[in-house]
């Protein structure tokens, strides 16, 4: 079954003609009406438009103000940062963690705290626009321990493939063994000892130009197509 077509046809006789006429003007009267009640609420209504979009205005850009200013006080406190090695000495472990992920931010990194059970031999991953990727191992110890080679192994196993690091550090206050210092340089995995450390944190010195870190571009991970 079809359905129903409607038709429009012209009117026929001056009857039609006249009411079709007088339809016309009355819906062309109710959209003029329509459009000047329209344009009048528009008018009534702009100062409160205004104002209210005014008032977004300054409030967009007093938060804005006061994210620059936080960023700046920040920035300002970092740049300022100084560790004694005395107080450095009197941290426990996670302490220790925290603070060398400060003494990165200080230096320009992104830097965050990841030591826990199973870390896998990172507690604190940083990244540079500049220098990569890095990756702290923290050992916090008593003055005068000593840190050996096994560190430096697990270091070296997890900082690539685990963590995708370009730059891998062991940090102590205390030091390290021979053995441990020269397995280090020849496996490309660094070593801060107690003087260092001081020279890092108490000094100021950016812990790039402790180590003579090279600017290099940030490892990029592989996706792996399937085939």
């Amino acid at each position: 079954m079809t359905g129903i077509r409607l038709r429009w046809r012209r009117p026929r006789g001056r009857h039609e003609q006249v009411a079709a006429a007088l339809v016309a003007v009355a819906v062309a009267t109710m959209l003029v009406k329509a459009a000047g009640a329209a344009w009048a609420s528009v008018v009534r209504g702009w100062p409160v438009a205004v104002a209210l979009a005014a008032a977004g205005l300054l409030g967009l850009c007093w938060w804005g103000l006061q994210r620059l200013h936080r960023q700046r006080t920040q920035a300002a406190l970092a740049a300022a940062l100084q560790i004694p090695l005395t107080q450095i000495d009197a941290l426990n472990d996670q302490e220790f963690e925290f603070a060398l992920r400060d003494l990165l931010v200080r230096d320009g990194w992104r830097a965050r705290q990841v030591g826990q059970k199973g870390d896998q031999a990172a507690d604190v991953i940083g990244q540079h626009t500049q220098r990569g990727r890095i990756v702290l191992q923290a050992k916090h110890t008593t003055v005068g321990g000593k840190v050996d080679s096994k560190v430096m192994y697990q270091v070296k196993g997890t900082a690539g493939p685990v963590h995708r690091a370009d730059i891998a550090v062991v940090v102590t206050n205390g030091d390290f063994t021979r053995d441990a210092r020269e397995w280090g340089e020849r496996h490309q995995v660094h070593w801060v000892d107690r003087e260092r450390l001081r020279q890092w944190a108490d000094d100021g010195v950016p812990l790039h130009t402790l180590l003579n870190l090279p600017a290099r571009r940030p490892r990029r991970s592989t996706v792996r197509r399937a085939a």
